[in-house]
């Protein structure tokens, strides 16, 4: 059942630390919610700074979170698809704050699903699964990437002939041998040094079975994580599917005495689900159980917030226990409240700025949305200014380049000037069907919806090839501005963009600001800024 008018009217609300007056008096208000704490540029930090955090501790588009526990440090990577540089990796020593690291990923290998992080023998491994849409025979293909440190240098992928299969999960089993667990409940030994497939594709897991009666997108058995405890080997698996309705993803455990099996499903199957759509959180799965620094047990998994699928897939972080007879239980409820921190643990930087140009930017949060393996030639970045080459005809096969935007509200600000034929502009971008923005070529504006340029009315004349461009959105109602002088602005218009996501586009990608050139020319961008809320 969706939310009603007032409940969605009370989220709205709760967000903004307020309540709807109660049917029948004070005492039928709900409590207000807490809102989140402001970090770099206003950007909404989980960490509360009294000991608490509010969910999501990663905001934004974090889809299918991988996270590794080294000694006192996390890692946490994410499925990239079509985002190059790809296979961000970020750092955290409390589960809660995080911080970019790199991004393990610069040669183009296709659509970068699910993956997994493992460290054997002291060296670091991330299993790839990437879609080849020009490969009939062989369409997705299992790489892997190692390096000495998180932080790289990382190899060039390396195909390990496993084909058509995704979500990789890595484990060393009693027999010191190492395999790779994937969807639909499939393994693959994989050589010593783990870089190639070591025997066949055999099936050893069914699921748990979802009763007939639940709303799910599909059975979907997919995302295994692998764990070793007291004696057991536990995967962790989601089913009933990533999107879809808000009650489909859920999170499954099985385990074994042998990695070889047989499984048995937790009695207590699944161990986290969103069951009703008034939950903040929805579609909950794809979980990565991981020791907290003082020996206490989380999960880090996705989840879509509720009216907000615009943002993609969330890291959403839950406390976890250990029952008498050796299951996982978990502990966070819906996750509508604040949760107390991992113990002993203090806090940390968090999040990275999104506004202006830096050589850092590639390793940190900028990334093109394209199939080009040169994308990267096309980019000058000289004194904080940052120059494009034009490709294609306009936003839909420009590659734009992109980032991630956490935030329910932002204003983004930047100044475009134009060379040659060239058209550039600033845009939320969902994939190359849909898309809304406001650009400028050689004379005129142009203004772009659901994928198309406004024609009713379009895109008013322009006098000048160097603008000032704005857009702000607020909770999925966006406007763009610009101006001569980035102090006097013109409204151009408003676009509902609630619509711009997963369930109505596929493709599991989320909205995202983005910058585009593209014509016979080049693009410079100036004064990049953003600013939450």
């Amino acid at each position: 059942m969706e939310p009603t008018r007032r409940q969605t009217l009370a989220l709205a609300l709760a967000g903004a630390g307020l309540t709807l007056p109660g049917r029948a008096g004070a005492a039928d208000c709900p409590a207000p919610a807490p809102v989140w704490q402001p970090g770099i540029e206003g950007q909404r930090k989980a960490d509360l700074g009294d000991g608490r955090y509010l969910n999501p501790v990663l905001a934004g588009d974090r889809p299918d979170p991988n996270v590794l526990k080294d000694g006192d440090d996390y890692y946490a990577t994410f499925s990239s698809f079509q985002y190059y540089p790809g296979i961000p990796i970020w750092h955290s020593r409390d589960l809660v704050n995080w911080t970019p690291l790199t991004t393990a990923l610069r040669k183009h290998i296709g659509i970068v699903w699910a993956l997994d992080i493992a460290k054997h023998d002291g060296r670091y491994f991330i299993y790839i699964p990437a879609l080849d849409p020009n490969d009939a025979k062989r369409g997705i293909k299992t790489w892997v990437i190692h390096a000495d440190s998180m932080a790289g240098p990382w190899s060039d992928p390396i195909d390990m002939k496993i084909d058509n299969l995704i979500d990789p999960g890595h484990a060393v089993g009693e027999d010191g041998k190492r395999y790779l667990f994937f969807n639909a409940g499939n393994r693959v030994r994989i050589s010593d040094d783990g870089l190639s497939a070591a025997g066949p594709v055999e099936h050893v897991y069914g699921g748990w079975p979802i009763p007939d009666d639940w709303i799910i997108e599909g059975f979907a058995l997919e995302g295994p994580k692998m764990m070793r405890r007291g004696g057991w080997f536990y995967m962790f698996s989601g089913q009933g599917g990533t999107a879809g309705p808000p009650t489909s993803h859920m999170v499954v455990v099985a385990r074994a005495r042998s990695i070889h099996g047989p499984w048995e499903n937790c009695p207590h199957n699944p161990i986290v689900r969103t069951t009703r759509a008034s939950e903040p959180w929805w579609s909950r799965g794809h979980a990565t159980p991981v020791e907290g620094p003082q020996g206490d047990w989380w999960m880090i998994y996705h989840g879509y917030e509720n009216g907000m699928r615009t943002l993609g897939r969330q890291m959403l972080l839950e406390p976890m226990e250990w029952t008498a007879d050796g299951w996982p239980r978990a502990l966070g409820g819906d996750l509508s409240r604040p949760l107390a921190k991992p113990r002993g643990t203090a806090a940390g930087r968090h999040g990275t700025a999104l506004s202006g140009f830096s050589d850092a930017m590639f390793g940190t949060h900028m990334a093109f949305q394209t199939m080009d393996r040169d994308y990267m030639n096309r980019v000058q970045l000289k004194h904080g200014v940052l120059r494009l080459a034009g490709r294609g005809t306009g936003p839909a096969d420009a590659s734009p380049l992109t980032f991630v935007a956490g935030d329910r509200a932002y204003r983004i600000d930047v100044e475009v000037e134009i060379e040659g034929d060239a058209q550039g502009g600033l845009l939320l971008f969902y994939n190359e069907k849909l898309f809304c923005g406001i650009g400028l070529s050689d004379g005129r504006l142009h203004a772009w919806r659901i994928g198309q340029e406004e024609r009713w009315p379009p895109g008013g004349p322009a006098s000048t090839r160097r603008l000032f461009l704005r857009v702000v959105n607020d909770a999925n109602i966006v406007t763009f501005f610009h101006s001569r002088d980035g102090e006097k602005w013109t409204k151009e218009r408003s676009v509902e963009v609630a619509g711009y996501n997963h369930n109505v586009a596929d493709g599991f990608l989320s909205l995202r600001p983005a910058l585009y050139a593209s014509g016979k020319g080049h693009v410079t961008f100036r004064a990049l800024s953003y600013r939450a809320g």
